[in-house]
This record gives structure tokens, sequence and C-alpha cells, in this order.
């Protein structure tokens, strides 16, 4: 299993920025799809974003396409959401997740996909 650490977190004003980053360690990163999620309190964990082992494709849930991006730099081993025009909606903790990938295109979306995730960290957006 990859372990990941995600940092990035904090209270931030409606419409402006945070970038999330998530360090991978333990295994072999390029060989990893790699996906965000969030959940709010009183909510079920949703999914926010997906990139591909490549990194070539990405996949953004409606609520956040347009607004947030997703990266992976492998020379790093870390994985980024650039989370851009925060709501306070957003607000949630923010969850990295890993998926040892045979294809190098394909993404995932279900919380089920993924086999490994880190601790989550804090994202507050107030109005």
């Amino acid at each position: 299993q990859v372990q990941l650490v995600e940092s990035g977190g904090g209270l931030v004003q409606a419409g402006g920025s945070l970038r999330l980053s998530c360090a991978a360690s333990g295994r072999t990163f390029s060989n990893y799809a790699m996906g965000w999620f969030r959940q709010a309190p009183g909510k079920e964990r949703e999914f926010v974003s997906s990139i591909s082992r490549s990194g070539g494709n990405t996949y953004y849930a409606d609520s956040v396409k347009g607004r947030f991006t997703i990266s992976k730099d492998h020379a790093k081993n870390t994985v980024y959401l650039q989370m851009n025009s925060l709501k306070p909606e957003d607000t949630a903790t923010y969850y990295c997740a890993a998926r040892n990938a045979v294809s190098s295109g394909t993404y995932y979306v279900k919380a089920s996909s993924f086999g490994s995730w880190g601790q989550g960290t804090q994202v507050t957006v107030s109005s």
C-alpha cells in the first residue's frame, strides 16, 4: 500500500483559492491513479476529482468543474488539487486516495475503487 499525506487546507474567504497537496510514499507513484474526495459534517463522502495513472486523463464532479484542477507530479510523488473560486459549500475534509492501476489512462470515481487513503485536510470557506 502507498502511504498518503495531505496538506494545504485552511480557512479562506468565499472566492478565494487553496492548493491541496497529497504526498505519496512507499510504492511507485507512477503506477497509481489518484483521486480527491471530500466529506462535510453530517454528509457522506463524495467524489471531487480523479486523475489517471499517467496524469493524462482527469475527471471532475459537476459541482467543482471549471473551478478545481487536479494534477500529478511524478518527480515529486505528489498529486495536487488547485481550488479556485471557493464557495462555502466547498467546506469539508478533503481526502486523497490512490489505486494501483494497470491501465495508464483510466480514472476512477468510486471511493470503493481506491485502496489507500490519506488522513484528510480541512478546508473551510467563509461567506
